[in-house]
């Protein structure tokens, strides 16, 4: 039951007229002085990271422009991968992802592996968990994980319904150790089916404020927020690979390393508002990181252990 207080506090809010806009059009809220939150804690459960060298073997299910491949691939291989410098100048998307050097055991060295185009989408254009699973088996073995991207017209179960993409694991049907799994990424293009869920905040929300949505730095909405979400289950995959690495809350619906920070992009976000960004001058559009080739991202916030804080590059 919210207290009186806070009841105050929100009709004060909704009475306050709209965010003052600069000169360039990007509004900047006002500063209130609000009760200080508690640190979020992630909590390390004793488990297994992915730790190490790894490559990312993709599977591309349905219909991909080379131009949506480009942004992708371009992205992957801006992290840091074998004999990479620790010395990228932020904001870029390798100082971005080092922040999961801080979650135990040093760095995760990421490289793009093999690449299988299923252009003709063999089991169809409505998937199941199972054939997510399924599709990852082919990849499997240690020191990889595999990332499959599906296309605007595949529908997967629970699909914009509570999720946008997922992360798991299964076991490795080989080897000395039979308890031993491997890890895959599965995430789905929203451009068509629910982009103002999954590919927010390029896209108008479906609830709350309709604040304008972002110009996509890449000009593809769908695999501008693929990206997003990309981010977000790459950093819970080798942070809580499986279940028992850094989480809080249920480990079924786990808050993990980027996901505890949901809506959080620049300083300054709230809900409905993605935070102070940079913006480039010709295009117009929104990011906070530059990748390989010059190429310019939107990556969500990274919770750091050693702040426990939602980090942000800008």
């Amino acid at each position: 039951m919210p207290t009186a207080a806070a009841i105050f506090l929100l009709l004060l809010l909704a009475l306050l007229p709209p965010w003052p806009a600069s000169a360039n059009g990007v509004a900047h809220p006002r500063k209130l002085a609000l009760v200080q939150q508690k640190p979020l804690v992630l909590e390390y459960h004793n488990g297994t990271l992915l730790k190490g060298n790894y490559s990312l073997n993709i599977v591309w299910y349905g219909a991909f422009s080379a131009s949506q491949r480009a942004v992708i691939v371009d992205f992957l291989t801006s992290l840091p991968g074998l004999g990479a410098s620790g010395k990228a100048s932020p904001p870029s998307v390798a100082s971005w992802w080092r922040t999961t050097e801080s979650y135990k055991d040093g760095a995760t060295a990421l490289a793009v592996g093999r690449q299988v185009m299923l252009q003709g989408r063999p089991r169809g254009t409505i998937l199941s968990d199972r054939d997510i699973r399924d599709l990852a088996a082919p990849g499997r073995h240690r020191g990889s994980i595999t990332v499959i991207l599906t296309a605007s017209d595949v529908t997967v179960e629970g699909f914009c319904m509570n999720r946008c993409g997922s992360h798991g694991s299964a076991r490795l049907p080989w080897g000395k150790n039979r308890h031993a799994r491997f890890a895959y990424i599965w995430v789905g293009n929203s451009a068509s089916q629910c982009p103002g869920q999954c590919a927010w905040p390029f896209h108008g929300p479906i609830y709350g404020p309709q604040t304008p949505p972002l110009v996509a730095p890449n000009g593809d909405v769908g695999a501008d927020g693929m990206v997003i979400n990309l981010a977000t289950l790459l950093a819970g995959t080798v942070t809580n690979p499986f279940d028992e690495g850094f989480f809080q809350g249920p480990k079924e619906e786990p808050l993990e390393a980027v996901s505890a920070c949901t809506g959080i992009f620049g300083t300054g976000a709230y809900p409905g508002y993605p935070g102070q960004l940079l913006v480039d001058r010709i295009t117009g559009a929104s990011y906070n990181a530059v990748g390989a080739s010059g190429r310019k991202y939107l990556v969500p916030a990274m919770w750091d252990p050693k702040t426990s804080q939602c980090a942000t590059l800008v």
